[in-house]
């Protein structure tokens, strides 16, 4: 079993900067990635960043160059580095973490936080 509890979010101005945290509990050994999604009102939920263990990172095209995942592995934790921040970066945003199945007869397990609100306005 693997809990997530996010911190961070809020409201801040057009070109801020803001940093979300994510701390895994449980066997974070056994993580294989952990990723970030958002999803803003009327909108389906799009994955932000990822970063799988041992691994390059992976970005949607509408945040590269601005937000970087970060992990440490010993301490089970991700960040999400967010700079220039738009009012279309507006969601709600989750962590997210999965273990690998061991073998064919077996699932992918994921685990999600709570979630949190990330607002750009002036």
């Amino acid at each position: 079993q693997v809990h997530l509890v996010q911190s961070g979010g809020g409201v801040v101005s057009p070109g801020g900067t803001l940093r979300l945290s994510c701390a895994a509990s449980g066997a974070i050994f056994e993580l294989y990635s952990m990723a970030w999604f958002r999803q803003a009102p009327g909108k389906n939920r799009e994955r932000v960043a990822r970063k799988v263990s041992g691994g390059s990172s992976t970005y949607a095209d509408s945040v590269k160059g601005r937000f970087t995942i970060s992990r440490d592995i010993a301490k089970g934790t991700a960040y999400l580095q967010m700079n220039n921040l738009r009012p279309d970066d507006t969601a709600v945003y989750t962590c997210n973490a999965d273990i690998a199945p061991t073998n064919d007869d077996d699932e992918w397990q994921d685990f999600w936080s709570q979630g949190t609100q990330v607002t750009v306005s002036a």
